[in-house]
């Protein structure tokens, strides 16, 4: 495995580490699925076998799906912190809203 490989798996493994341990705050929770779906972009578009068109599809199919996961967080969040607490997840009971 190489250092650059091992940097991708190692961030990957961070963030979701963050994600499974930290799940009390909206933020750091859509933080840290943003930041796994960074590392999984980054990773896949730098194998040489992505350097054609027709294999392009996928990273960039990945990074519209991580903006589009990220949009509907932060609205997510916006509307509950109207609501709701402003960012605690312990309070907020989502079958109810």
């Amino acid at each position: 495995m190489t250092p650059l490989h091992f940097s991708y798996f190692i961030t990957f493994t961070i963030s979701m580490t963050g994600f499974m341990l930290h799940r009390t705050s909206l933020i750091s929770t859509l933080l840290c699925l943003e930041t796994m779906m960074l590392s999984l972009f980054i990773a896949m578009s730098l194998y040489p076998f992505t350097q054609t068109t027709s294999f392009m599809l996928g990273p960039n199919t990945n990074l519209s799906f991580s903006a589009c996961e990220a949009s509907l967080g932060l609205s997510l969040l916006v509307a509950s912190s109207r609501t709701h607490n402003p960012n605690n997840l312990q309070n907020l009971n989502l079958l109810q809203c």
